[in-house]
């Protein structure tokens, strides 16, 4: 005999978006506000992915890596807002099942891709302060390819883990109470014990827990090592202090995202999607932001770029 829940289980087909509910009367405005980030999102991206390939002088380990991390800011918000702006647009907000597990996948893996690139930059950032004479010993160009496959390929494979358990539940509703698909919300519906997918949620978040650890002790030997001289504190506001907002804000919104993921926290829904959006956002704009004002390497070889451009055009 079959459970009693599967009874009432259906071959969803369409998942509806319940998430914008409360911005009826206000969905020009946030759909204007949220192109308006979008673009701005992309442009900021862009312009650093490209000054780093372009300028040979930016062909080292770190900015590398924030080369890798704005690229993971793009294939992020790829998988949110095309969508959001087009549900801006319906009065009706609906996604198929293969495209809300596909949205599920593109966001869940590019937060994972986020705390491991940060966990490889904290690790960059320990050898080249506290072991300077090693680093280019340790940190060679087979360590960077190395690092930036880890930083990629450890969450695209946890992230089809993830998904494959989470398809072969069979689902009893069709109801998201967000303005995006993901597994906690998915899985609400569940006509089974979602047991072993909970377990492997658990055992993820001990994981990233041991990354934030590893990140915090790479930063305690940091600043013990900076504190010694003045060159040494220069350098760690010039390289370090970004890095730190980074780690501090995206840590914080995805933790409340995970959290009220599982659990029912009692807020209203505007504020529960305003909480939700906040690392599809924050951290996509603020990344190369935060370091293009701060590293003085990337910041004048984007303004030595546009005023190319500006004489190239003037002499057009």
């Amino acid at each position: 005999l079959q459970p009693k829940s599967m009874e009432n289980s259906t071959q969803v087909k369409l998942f509806y978006l319940f998430g914008l509910q409360e911005t009826f009367n206000n969905k020009s405005v946030y759909f204007i506000l949220s192109l308006i980030t979008y673009l701005l999102i992309i442009t900021v991206n862009l312009t650093l992915i490209l000054t780093i390939i372009q300028e040979k002088g930016l062909h080292e380990p770190m900015y590398i890596f924030l080369c890798s991390l704005c690229v993971n800011g793009l294939y992020g918000t790829a998988g949110f807002y095309p969508k959001f702006l087009l549900d801006l647009q319906s009065d009706v907000q609906v996604i198929s099942y293969s495209g809300c597990f596909t949205q599920a996948y593109v966001i869940y893996t590019s937060v994972m891709c986020e705390i491991s690139t940060l966990t490889v930059m904290s690790y960059d950032r320990y050898v080249a302060i506290c072991r300077p004479l090693l680093y280019h010993t340790i940190v060679t160009s087979l360590t960077v390819r190395q690092l930036l496959l880890f930083s990629w390929c450890y969450p695209l494979f946890i992230s089809v883990i993830s998904l494959s358990l989470a398809i072969r539940i069979p689902l009893c509703g069709s109801r998201i109470d967000k303005i995006f698909c993901d597994n906690p919300s998915i899985l609400k519906h569940a006509c089974l014990p979602i047991t072993i997918n909970q377990i492997w949620s658990q055992c993820l978040l001990v994981v990233h827990v041991l990354q934030i650890l590893f990140i915090v002790f790479s930063y305690c030997q940091i600043v013990r090592t900076c504190v010694k001289s003045s060159k040494g504190r220069i350098k760690f506001t010039q390289t370090c202090v970004p890095h730190l907002l980074t780690i501090f804000m995206f840590i914080t919104v995805t933790l409340f995202d995970n959290l009220q993921g599982w659990n029912n926290v009692n807020i209203t829904l505007n504020m529960r999607n305003a909480m939700a959006v906040q690392f599809l956002v924050i951290p996509p704009v603020l990344n190369p932001v935060i370091y293009g004002l701060n590293l003085k390497q990337i910041r004048r070889a984007v303004l030595r770029k546009f005023n190319t451009h500006k004489i190239f055009d003037m002499r057009c």
